[in-house]
């Protein structure tokens, strides 16, 4: 079964980058999606939900450098459920994402795009060190398909 999901949504507060002890860096973000709807009244309602996220190694540096609060983005990832305990014995759990990619909406802005260098070691190709797909020759594109 498959657990993914994509939103679209404003940044409440710049992304924040932290590593963890050995140098992995790591950046949580925190999203604002709304929902405006007509009513049976004919009324516009709306509704605001908020949604944690986390990020790592490049795709989390390349977020802290690129995003500020407020921008608009889309993620896509996986829900992960986490528990924890407080120190009065209290149990507490809050569903967040596993962020895979995040890039700015552009319903609204427009951005500039520039790659960054790939580090190959422990990249985020399927993480651990992992070999990133080939690159793509133009010759295999079909006759009538160009590349982006």
């Amino acid at each position: 079964m498959s657990n993914s999901v994509t939103l679209v949504g404003n940044l409440v507060e710049d992304p924040e980058l932290r590593f963890t002890a050995s140098g992995v860096a790591m950046a949580r973000i925190r999203l604002a999606v709304n929902r405006r709807w007509r009513d049976n009244n004919n009324e516009w309602q709306e509704e605001t939900s908020f949604f944690g996220g986390t990020c790592w190694r490049d795709v989390a540096e390349n977020v802290a450098e690129s995003l500020s609060k407020g921008d608009r983005v889309f993620i896509t990832g996986r829900l992960e459920q986490r528990n924890w305990e407080t120190n009065e014995g209290e149990k507490r759990s809050i569903i967040e994402v596993r962020i895979d990619e995040v890039g700015p909406s552009l319903r609204w802005a427009t951005a500039q795009v520039s790659k960054t260098p790939r580090n190959n070691a422990g990249g985020s190709y399927g993480g651990g060190g992992s070999t990133p797909p080939a690159p793509v020759a133009r010759d295999d594109f079909g006759a009538d398909e160009a590349p982006f």
